[in-house]
């Protein structure tokens, strides 16, 4: 008989349907998995369907004798030995009939009128030997809307039974505990004692105490009359049948597979945050090591390279005292000899100049390495120390997020790892020099045959010296030598000091360019090292954070759905 539903029902029914179908599609492309998202979909289906009835319980406690008691007609067999070998379902029909689906469900009908207000699914045992079985009662639990949980007073609340009652529990199921074969109990001591422990170990489980029910399934139905126990249970069945008990159950049943599905939801989105945290961390904390190292370079190369600039400086001075000293009336005849001029300019103002300038330049390139290596290690010391060994995450990695990101920090940890093993300081010292010298040597201002940093400014400052030699034919001419030597001496100074100016400006430029590209490629590899785990943590802020975002409009939207259920069949 169809249920006929009033306005307010109806609409309820569709915009409960249309929540959870919402939810459904929020939940896909959240990637959820797929035994939650099935049993999403199966509650809406069954939102329309009849009362389902789920009897749970071990081996030969009197699951099948209770639901035939139930029914009132010999429906399912029974027997001493187990009789129900796979889930069945029953369901009314105008003939009695069995059919076993291929995943070994057995579907039986039977033309019974209460069977078109209810469904009712007997199960194998919480002990089933068959695994699938087992697996096919726990499919129906999620569907459930009222489980009878069977003990048997022989043997009540074995661990198998309390270990299905976990799962069901997870479920915010209602269960009905029914203790069978009441009979068997001989005096009110032991009925109290198992009373006791069933209600006990229960109540513990579950956090509430549920109602519990003593019957003799097989002696407590004769003549189509209940006795006992069994018009207790077959009461209680039927009040919680009633059209408005019913109603707000089969709204309220999806609605508590949603509630458990987006807790699940929300917990998985609760422990990826909390990862997250952890590895934002870590990438702020590498991501400011590269930060405060590219810092730290530019502010220490200025003056190391201004340390060459100095010896320039001091070139310079040294070339205009030589000039004060040497270009005099009384050195006439030393000038008059070009090379004796040379030679004493080199040795008093460029002695040792090309080999101080190359140590210098040399000394900049063994910081800019020894720098970038020290780097690389405290980057490696923190991501080792943050990286989980994988001996650790066995049954631990609950989510292919946790898979991700565990993967990039070790592919990052792996990176750095390489980079530290195979540092060879004295092959990075070489190349960088080689670029310098390079660099510096391409410049126009310097002779393309020379070799080394040194040699080269050291070359180009003799060729500048020379120009002092233009005096020389004056300073035959002893009457002008008063007047001449002094303005050449003046001239050769001034001249001398352009070309170290412009020496020093052009060396100080090619330098702090290239030394500043090699701290550039440095950096680079720095940052595309950790680059791929950084990436994955903004992008992951941002995919949590919508996530969230949706799970807590999803979570209102339950709220309010069970509010209107609750004030509906209150």
């Amino acid at each position: 008989m169809p249920l006929i539903l009033s306005d307010a029902q109806a609409q309820l029914l569709r915009d409960e349907k249309g929540y959870l179908t919402d939810l459904f599609a929020t939940l896909s492309e959240l990637k959820s998995p797929p035994a939650e998202l099935d049993a999403l979909k199966d509650a809406i289906v069954r939102l329309e369907e009849l009362f389902l009835i789920v009897v749970v319980g071990e081996f030969n406690a009197g699951k099948s004798a209770l639901v035939n008691a139930l029914l009132g007609a010999k429906v399912l067999q029974e027997g001493a030995v187990p009789t129900t070998t796979r889930v069945t379902l029953v369901k009314h029909g105008d003939v009695i009939r069995e059919n076993v689906s291929p995943d070994d469900l057995a579907l039986v009908t039977y033309p019974l009128d209460l069977l078109r207000e209810i469904n009712i699914v007997d199960t194998p045992g919480t002990n089933a030997v068959i695994r699938k079985h087992e697996e096919l009662t726990r499919d129906f639990i999620p569907r459930s809307d009222l489980v009878l949980f069977v003990t048997s007073a022989d043997r009540p609340f074995t661990e198998s039974e309390r270990q299905f009652m976990e799962h069901i529990r997870e479920w915010g199921k209602k269960i009905v505990l029914v203790i069978n074969k009441r009979d068997l109990l001989e005096d009110e001591k032991s009925f109290d004692d198992v009373k006791r422990f069933v209600e006990g170990n229960a109540t513990q489980l579950l956090g509430v105490t549920p109602e519990l029910f003593f019957v003799s399934a097989k002696r407590e139905y004769v003549d189509g009359k209940f006795t006992g126990g069994m018009a207790a249970l077959d009461s209680y069945v039927r009040t919680w049948l009633d059209e408005s008990a019913r109603l707000r159950v089969k709204f309220s049943t999806p609605l508590g597979v949603a509630d458990q599905i987006l807790k699940r939801a929300e917990n998985i989105s609760q422990h990826e945050r909390e990862q997250l945290a952890q590895d934002a961390e870590t990438a702020t904390h590498v991501e400011r090591e590269v930060s405060s190292y590219e810092k730290d370079v530019r502010a220490e190369m200025e003056p190391r390279i201004a340390e060459i600039d100095n010896l320039l400086y001091k070139l310079e001075a040294r070339g205009m005292d030589f000039f004060d000293q040497n270009v005099r009336l009384t050195k006439i005849f030393d000038l008059a000899r070009g090379d004796k001029f040379r030679s004493e300019f080199e040795q008093q103002v460029l002695a040792g100049v090309p080999e101080e300038i190359d140590n210098r330049t040399r000394a900049v390139v063994d910081w800019l390495v020894e720098k970038d290596l020290r780097e690389w290690q405290n980057i490696l010391t923190y991501l080792q120390k943050r990286r989980v060994p994988s001996d650790a995450l066995v049954g631990e990695l609950t989510t292919s997020f946790d898979m991700r990101r565990q993967a990039l920090l070790t592919s990052t940890t792996e990176a750095a790892q390489s980079v530290v093993s195979t540092y060879d300081a004295e092959k990075e010292s070489r190349e960088i020099g080689q670029h310098v010298e390079m660099a510096v040597a391409q410049t126009a201002i310097f002779e393309a045959g020379a070799v080394g940093i040194g040699a080269i400014v050291a070359t180009s400052v003799t060729v500048a010296a020379l120009d002092v030699t233009g005096i020389l034919l004056a300073g035959v001419v002893a009457v002008l030598g008063l007047f001449v030597i002094p303005y050449k001496r003046k001239q050769a100074k001034e001249n001398f000091k352009i070309k170290i100016a412009d020496l020093r400006a052009r060396l100080g430029k090619v330098l702090r360019a290239q030394f500043g590209s090699e701290a550039d490629r440095t950096i680079t590899r720095m940052k595309e090292g950790v680059a791929p785990y950084v990436r994955f943590v903004t992008g992951e802020k941002e995919r949590i954070a919508a996530t969230e975002t949706r799970l807590a409009q999803s979570r209102k939207g339950l709220e309010e759905m069970q509010d209107r259920v609750n004030k509906l069949f209150a």
